[in-house]
């Protein structure tokens, strides 16, 4: 394979969730898959306020809040928040249906209020949900994601009268709420574009529904041996789970590091 980029999504796939920590081996491919002159970028739904330490791993670029935002170390490459008018209306429909949200700006989470469906999503990548005072500012900065406690049946009364957004589900008790011409896709073409990288020459590996469309401008897809099967059936190969290091597996028997 004439891999020049590769994309991974963070939770379930880079990182256990039962141990929330990047294994060695995991960490020993992505450092080889470098050496060898391939550009690792991370690609997830977490905000950059919660992206985890990796310690002394190196990646090239970030695609956070779904791909609306997207950054290398040094510069930022794509910025796309939700329109103003939508952030309060979206707010709006949430009160009416008593979920307290939480608004995702560049550097900070904010919450206006406390609900379980909410908490328990904070407590995946490892957060504890708080009420900020200081709320009603955080939503006047650009607002990249929105997230709050769902059910598919709340999803019309959540939108109504919204447009310009989509809902990116990446757990079963909350929703992401991105701007429409967001997501893990305009997030990959972006850093390909900044890069002068072709989707032939790009690999993603991921495990969850809001990889859905990642798989699809990508020229090698992976899904992880612990992945929904909606993603293992658009997948072009499947590794093994993360628990069993499947990005390293999967890796060394391509010959992407030796």
């Amino acid at each position: 394979m004439d891999i020049k980029i590769a994309f991974f999504d963070i939770d379930g796939t880079l990182i256990d969730p039962a141990v929330k920590k990047i294994s060695q081996k995991t960490a020993l491919a992505l450092t080889e898959l470098r050496r060898r002159g391939i550009k690792t970028c991370v690609v997830t739904g977490r905000p950059t306020a919660s992206m985890p330490d990796f310690g002394e791993l190196v990646f090239d670029a970030f695609a956070g809040f779904n791909g609306a935002l997207c950054y290398t170390p040094k510069q930022i490459i794509y910025s796309n928040p939700i329109p103003r008018r939508e952030v309060e209306k979206l707010l709006e429909n949430a009160a009416a249906l008593g979920r307290p949200v939480s608004v995702a700006v560049k550097d900070r989470l904010s919450a206006n209020g406390i609900d379980k469906d909410l908490a328990d999503y904070y407590a995946v990548p490892g957060l504890t949900l708080t009420v900020d005072p200081d709320f009603a500012q955080a939503c006047q900065e650009p607002v990249y994601q929105i997230m709050v406690g769902y059910r598919p049946e709340e999803r019309d009364a959540l939108t109504q009268g919204v447009t310009g957004v989509k809902l990116a589900l990446s757990w079963e008790r909350a929703i992401d709420i991105i701007p429409e011409t967001a997501g893990k896709s305009a997030g990959i073409r972006s850093i390909l574009s900044f890069y002068g990288l072709t989707p032939s020459q790009a690999i993603a590996f991921g495990d969850s529904y809001n990889d859905l469309e990642m798989f699809g401008c990508v020229g090698h897809s992976v899904a992880m041996g612990n992945a929904v099967q909606e993603l293992k059936a658009i997948a072009g190969d499947i590794c093994p789970p993360v628990w069993q290091d499947g990005i390293y597996q999967y890796c060394l028997a391509k010959g992407l590091i030796g």
